[in-house]
């Protein structure tokens, strides 16, 4: 086919490429004058007049992110030279917390458990019940349940230093919104997920360089070399169905993927008038939760890569990263906010605030609010489908998939925009 996908974030360029190994001529319109859309690089200029290339946010990868390391490796990236991977801890400063050693699943979880520092043994206990009460339901509960709902007998310990954090983390909506169907499914294959190659499925995987060169610059250049049009800083208008097909601002295509975000795709669809008002409506009904990520200079040396915070509305930041150790200059130090509410100042104060509490003086650098980061992964949240007419469907981590609005939910629902287009291409013929 010849195919428009419209949109270069990482749901964009996994559909471009994955189209493009099917054998499909492609075009990528891409609206700015740079890809990988909400996971991207920013030049930041440090106090001693080096730039210092750094993301929009700091992004977290896990190891059961299996498709988007398959794409990675797809366009040339090694994944084992681009991130950092670190057992699963979520240590805090003063060193309580929980660490997984390097051990398969569920060995590692148990013995993460058993050995968690400031936990006693009654709020162990208590983890070990719900997480084996979770296996034998096979990681399923009732799609209305939030995730505090679901952990409602659970010790406030393990709530408060595991749950909330990894809940905050991974769905990006705090835990008494969180879906907690959701949650378990994300825990099930990453936690207690099989390995992946020499990967547990519950490895952090931190870049170790900036997120242009992670993906998206390795994948616009593989596009290019094998044929695919890349067309930069062009914004679409306008698409509307034909009689050869579909046409994007006048160019006749067989097919278009929209990977663009979920409002811009939304208006598109709306434009060329095609009477997919349920689709419309699911993708305008998506209500969204931004991530602020502070960057600050003269920090202290971190005993890890990454660090819990005990947050709050005073303390927002809910981890800390080291850039040191992970390919950056010392003292840089990002400060990740998810599910955050307020404006820059605001945010960077009570940031700054919180590492004096920690006793660490450091500087503010640059802070960047993603304010539209992800959907609210909400109890009974109906997603837009993936195909919303014959030869269009949506790419896109907002799209109705297993999981939240995360970099390999965005690669998968791209995979899943083609095989849609490739059976109604075979179901044509």
């Amino acid at each position: 086919m010849k195919l428009a996908v419209v949109g270069g974030g990482w749901a964009g360029l996994a559909a471009a490429v994955i189209a493009v190994r099917a054998g499909h001529m492609v075009t990528l319109f891409e609206a700015s004058r740079q890809f990988g859309g909400r996971a991207r690089t920013l030049s930041i200029p440090l106090p001693d007049g080096r730039e210092a290339l750094l993301d929009n946010g700091q992004h977290i990868l896990i190891g059961a992110y299996s498709q988007t390391l398959a794409l990675m490796r797809t366009v040339g990236v090694d994944p084992a030279q681009a991130l950092h991977r670190l057992p699963l801890a979520l240590r805090f400063p003063d060193g309580d917390g929980i660490a997984l050693p390097d051990w398969p699943a569920p060995l590692d979880a148990m013995w993460g458990i058993a050995t968690a520092r400031g936990w006693s043994w009654r709020d162990k206990l208590s983890l070990l019940r719900h997480a084996a009460a979770w296996q034998l339901r096979g990681f399923a509960c009732d799609d209305a349940l939030t995730v505090a709902g679901l952990c409602v007998a659970l010790s406030p310990v393990v709530m408060r230093e595991l749950v909330e954090p990894l809940c905050v983390a991974a769905l990006n909506t705090p835990a008494h919104q969180a879906s907690a169907r959701v949650f378990l499914r994300v825990l099930r294959d990453s936690v207690f997920g099989a390995p992946q190659g020499r990967w547990g499925a519950s490895n952090l995987l931190l870049p170790k360089v900036d997120l242009g060169r992670v993906l998206p610059a390795a994948a616009t250049t593989w596009l290019q070399t094998h044929g695919a049009e890349v067309a930069v800083g062009k914004r679409v208008q306008a698409i509307a169905r034909t009689d050869q097909g579909w046409a994007v601002d006048g160019r006749v295509f067989d097919a278009i993927v929209l990977a663009c975000p979920s409002a811009e795709a939304q208006r598109l669809v709306a434009v060329a008038d095609i009477g997919a008002q349920d689709w419309i409506s699911r993708a305008g009904s998506l209500t969204y939760e931004a991530i602020a990520t502070v960057y600050t200079t003269d920090g202290p040396g971190l005993v890890l890569p990454m660090l819990a915070l005990r947050s709050d509305a005073q303390a927002p930041a809910q981890f800390v990263f080291d850039r040191r150790q992970l390919g950056g200059p010392a003292g840089l130090l990002a400060w990740v906010a998810s599910a955050s509410h307020g404006d820059t100042a605001m945010l960077e104060a009570r940031v700054l605030d919180q590492a004096a509490g920690l006793g660490w003086p450091v500087k503010p650098l640059r802070t960047v609010i993603e304010k539209r980061a992800t959907f609210a992964c909400t109890p009974g949240l109906r997603r837009p489908a993936t195909r919303i007419a014959p030869g269009l469907v949506a790419a896109g981590d907002y799209v109705e998939g297993p999981y939240p609005a995360t970099l390999e939910g965005a690669v998968r629902a791209a995979q899943a925009a083609i095989t849609a287009l490739g059976q109604a291409d075979r179901t044509a013929g």
